[in-house]
């Protein structure tokens, strides 16, 4: 897979080493000297283009219309928008990817502006927050399709009704699934006769019109 990163800070840096351990191709845009040099030392399998992220001819240089995904890292909210307009509209990128510096912008980074996927740290923090110490109540993990879908997580405490019951008891909305259970460290695929039990993380993918009933659906048995 091709892979353009434009932003060699931190959050840039380590994305395109993980992808470049992995044997993707990767190719970093960066426009200051000293980070292209320090993340160059960091990432010895990656290519790096000198050059603002935002201009044509810097995108046509590191040959975008070839990419498979673009990913628009930069600590600038304003910048990633425009780098996933132009990968989107003029070198259609399948999959472009933004990071999203401040939460109050995340409503603008959608497909109008070119961007399939966006990530927000503070956003990615509060759920991990709110999965460490939340029991019995619904946890969004992460937010797809543009915030239309979302993998939540619900854990199961001791004195939840569907303790014991299996996975074929619970009545879930249509546009729910449950993909995964997470049990003692280790993955407990859903099947239909597996039991619940006190402290499963219960793993869902949902659409938001579905959450509130997942919700329900979770918390009570069909009477």
């Amino acid at each position: 897979m091709r892979v353009i990163v434009a932003g060699a800070g931190n959050v840039g840096t380590y994305l395109a080493a993980d992808l470049s351990s992995r044997r993707h191709q990767v190719v970093i845009i960066e426009q200051q000297g000293e980070v292209a040099a320090k993340a160059k030392a960091a990432i010895p399998g990656a290519s790096f283009i000198h050059g603002d992220a935002c201009e044509l001819w810097v995108l046509e240089r590191a040959e975008l219309a070839r990419a498979d995904v673009m990913v628009a890292a930069t600590g600038d909210d304003e910048d990633n928008l425009v780098i996933s307009l132009l990968a989107k509209q003029e070198f259609a990128v399948p999959r472009v990817i933004a990071r999203v510096n401040h939460p109050k912008n995340q409503w603008m980074f959608d497909e109008s502006w070119g961007v399939d996927v966006s990530m927000s740290p503070p956003h990615i923090l509060a759920s991990l927050i709110e999965e460490a110490v939340a029991a019995g109540d619904l946890v969004k993990l992460f937010r797809l399709e543009h915030g239309r879908v979302s993998l939540v997580e619900m854990t199961l405490p001791a004195d939840s009704p569907i303790v014991g019951a299996h996975v074929f008891d619970l009545r879930l909305p249509h546009d729910c699934a449950l993909v995964a259970i997470i049990r003692d460290g280790h993955v407990v695929i859903p099947e239909p006769e597996v039991v619940l039990t006190a402290g499963d993380e219960v793993l869902a993918i949902t659409t938001t019109g579905a959450e509130d009933a997942f919700r329900t659906g979770m918390s009570c048995l069909p009477g």
